[in-house]
């Protein structure tokens, strides 16, 4: 095997996200056949040489897996909780060998439709702002926007002093807590939540639906399955054509069409 930057290495094998990796080098917990190193250009060929990061060996034959969950309400979107909340990783029990870690996040009391996996580089690629890829919600709200309110609210919002990017908005079921659903392409903290809020609205629930091509399909809370490799594919392929693209045009029309 070719040799590779150490950042990529330590993406690939899932132990971080290439960021993350870098500062792990920096910070001089990476090492490359018993010698430190904190310069962020090394290369390394990992079938080769041996490279450990605080002391544990990676192995270039890692498996990647990724997963599928619906996550329910009352779970933590994280690996471990110092309060003894149930996790994510909890759900998946003994089923899966290799340790993944979630993508993203959603929040305690939301639920829905959370990918884990141990592939570094396509996670810090999902999360990164300039995917854009879009992330469907169901979302329940203790009343109506206003047709001018639901105007503003595809425009963007501003929450803490920055305007959200364009979303898309249409009513999904009337009632006195009417559902909407929202089309995001970023991911900003309790952003669904907030955006309501900045309109004096309150949201009552909160259920992801899809991500990018990927939908939650028949699976029940608490219950996941692993991506074919078909869809792994067709989901690298959606990031690299938003890497091309930029996202921006993409973005803006997939928003306008949603208002229809």
């Amino acid at each position: 095997m070719a040799e590779e930057r150490l950042q990529k290495i330590i993406a690939r094998a899932g132990l971080a996200s290439r960021r993350k990796a870098e500062e792990m080098i920096l910070e001089g917990r990476v090492t490359v056949n018993g010698k430190v190193v904190t310069e962020l250009g090394t290369k390394a060929d990992p079938e080769r040489d041996h490279i450990k990061v605080d002391g544990k060996l990676i192995r270039s034959g890692t498996e990647l897996v990724y997963i599928l969950l619906y996550k329910p309400k009352g779970v933590m979107t994280t690996v471990s909780d110092p309060q003894g909340r149930p996790t994510v990783i909890d759900l998946l029990g003994k089923k899966v060998r290799q340790r993944v870690y979630p993508v993203g996040r959603l929040d305690y009391h939301s639920e829905g439709l959370l990918l884990l996996t141990n592939d570094g580089q396509l996670a810090a690629h999902l999360t990164a702002p300039k995917s854009h890829v879009e992330k469907a919600y169901h979302v329940k709200v203790n009343g109506y926007l206003t047709p001018e309110q639901e105007e503003k609210f595809r425009s963007g919002v501003p929450i803490h002093g920055r305007r959200t990017a364009p979303a898309g908005l249409r009513l999904l079921k009337r009632g006195a807590n009417p559902w909407y659903e929202v089309t995001l392409t970023e991911g900003r903290t309790r952003q669904i939540r907030l955006m309501f809020q900045h309109f004096g609205r309150l949201v009552e629930k909160i259920k992801r639906v899809r991500l990018g091509f990927l939908t939650l399909g028949k699976l029940k809370p608490g219950e996941f399955r692993t991506l074919t490799p078909r869809e792994v594919e067709r989901l690298r392929r959606l990031l690299r054509k938003k890497d091309m693209s930029g996202g921006a045009g993409t973005r803006r029309s997939r928003a306008v069409r949603a208002r229809r």
